[in-house]
């Protein structure tokens, strides 16, 4: 692999999505990528080399000479301005609300401090709007049919409108993770890494809180058909610890997985999604101690627990956890760790399977959540321990045959096959992709977006490919759809369907798993 080179460096800096400036000790700004002069209609030439408080609000900037002399005293990666409102100040003199995440950045000698400055605009009016709608919803439970239907068409539209702004939010998230993952390929230089695995944080941090919209929007919809099945809960212990021992262990916490040996009827993917979310939970907010997940046989029933040595909530508090966007102790519209989704993404799925839910709580003594579900008479099955597969691929190298209609998502998504051995063919719509595959019949592979322009659909592409070769040559389906239509090409043991936003090293493990 080649090291990335200075220039190299600075063109991944400069095709970031979020704003990036590098100022000096004295406040004088060294550098800007394009996104910079984007959100704040500076030319390149009126940011570099000018004072960085020329960018905020003129009532900001003597205090921020101060608070910039303090961080120069106690350097380390950390958001700016923790619990308060910043904001942006553009050329025409407009103000626009902003999230800042700095980092000591060594040159040489001197020490730079690098700004990641994100618009926030369109979240914050995404929060107001579905908090407001919440507030609405609960205003009309007490009113006749009439109102109860309008509050119905209220979570109708929200649910679309999350389902649509997910779709449209993906597509540049997917194009940075993409071309996140090739610059981690073939970078070597330890400051250029520091700033990719942040800016990888950052990335899976804006993959989650998407994901968590869209998981609300379909529970809401009723998208999601529960599938109930016997299976073993020692399955799902294993994936929950092969996920989270890691994690854990990277805070110094212990997380302690009892053997269970009943079964339960139930849907296993919803299953797991709820006590994935409570695992999160309690490591997230767990400083010191373990976290616990056990389970209890009770009669005709199976309790499973997810408890934890964590800061724990206030009595008066546990009624309100499960709402969206709701957070003990931290105010609307302030920074905060995380978005107070995963508890009420919890309790619609245990709605959903008809579960029941409880939660205990001291402060300062920790918490425990319980789900309690129908007991399985099915004969527990040996688990096997997961084991992490390796992205890396030898061997010669293969033809892939790449379909995407979005030109970023494609040119990154070819950047990255070209630094794992691959040879893409790209094509924009089925016409293209059957016109590559009669000039290169000896295709190995097929990547396609499932919604493609014009109605078409990547499940057509692997279709007709297939059938134009003759052979059911194996393909990745990349999507955000739950359909019908992408359940049921599930079956197909030639295929893997992923979910978008996918990093670069699962994408590639799913190419090697088809070899």
């Amino acid at each position: 692999m080649l090291s990335a080179s200075p220039e190299l460096a600075s063109k991944a800096l400069d095709a970031a999505p979020d704003a990036m400036i590098i100022i000096d000790a004295d406040g004088c700004v060294r550098f800007a990528n394009r996104q910079a002069s984007a959100i704040f209609g500076y030319a390149h030439d009126e940011i570099v080399g000018h004072p960085v408080e020329q960018l905020m609000p003129q009532r900001f900037r003597s205090r921020h000479l101060l608070h910039r002399q303090q961080y120069q005293g106690a350097l380390r990666v950390r958001a700016m301005g923790e619990g308060l409102d910043l904001f942006g100040r553009r050329r025409d003199g407009s103000e626009f609300p902003v999230e800042i995440s700095l980092s000591p950045l060594p040159d040489g000698e001197r020490m730079l401090v690098a700004a990641a400055i994100r618009d926030v605009s369109d979240r914050k009016r995404v929060e107001a709007e579905l908090i407001a709608s919440r507030q609405d919803a609960e205003r009309a439970r007490g009113l006749a049919d009439e109102a109860r239907q309008v509050a119905e068409r209220a979570n109708q539209s929200k649910s679309r409108f999350l389902a649509t702004a997910s779709h449209d939010l993906r597509q540049p998230l997917q194009t940075l993770a993409l071309l996140n993952g090739a610059m981690r390929r073939h970078n070597h230089d330890a400051v250029v890494a520091d700033a990719l695995a942040q800016q990888q944080q950052s990335i899976d941090a804006m993959g989650r809180l998407l994901n968590a919209l869209l998981d609300i929007s379909k529970l809401e919809s009723g998208a999601i058909k529960p599938e109930i099945t016997d299976f073993s809960v020692a399955a799902t212990f294993e994936e929950l610890r092969a996920e989270f021992e890691q994690l854990a262990l990277q805070k110094g916490l212990q997380f302690k997985v009892e053997d269970c040996t009943d079964s339960v009827r139930s849907d296993p993917a919803l299953l797991g999604q709820a006590l994935r979310n409570l695992v999160s939970n309690a490591i997230k907010y767990t400083r010191t101690g373990w976290v616990q997940l056990r389970c209890r046989h009770e009669q005709a029933l199976v309790r499973l627990e997810v408890l934890d040595t964590g800061i724990g909530m206030p009595r008066q508090d546990l009624a309100r956890i499960f709402d969206e966007f709701y957070q003990i102790g931290v105010a609307p519209n302030t920074s905060r760790d995380g978005y107070g989704l995963g508890l009420s993404i919890v309790r619609r799925i245990v709605d959903l399977l008809g579960a029941r839910l409880e939660v205990r709580s001291e402060i300062g003594r920790g918490s425990a959540f319980s789900l309690t579900l129908p007991w399985s008479e099915l004969a527990q099955q040996p688990v096997r321990r997961a084991t992490a597969m390796a992205p890396e691929r030898s061997g010669a190298v293969r033809k892939l045959l790449l379909v995407e209609d979005d030109a970023a998502v494609r040119a990154a998504t070819q950047m990255l096959l070209r630094s794992a051995g691959y040879q893409p063919l790209a094509a924009g719509d089925v016409h293209e992709a059957l016109c590559r595959v009669d000039s290169n019949p000896d295709l190995d592979l097929v990547v396609a977006d499932f919604h493609l322009a014009a109605g078409e659909t990547g499940l057509q592409v692997i279709a007709e490919v297939r059938e134009r070769l003759g052979k059911a040559i194996p393909a990745v389906l990349v999507t955000g759809d739950t359909s019908s239509a992408v359940h049921a090409a599930a079956d197909d043991r030639r295929l893997r369907i992923a979910s978008k936003p996918i990093n670069a090293d699962e994408l590639l493990a799913l190419l090697e798993e088809l070899h």
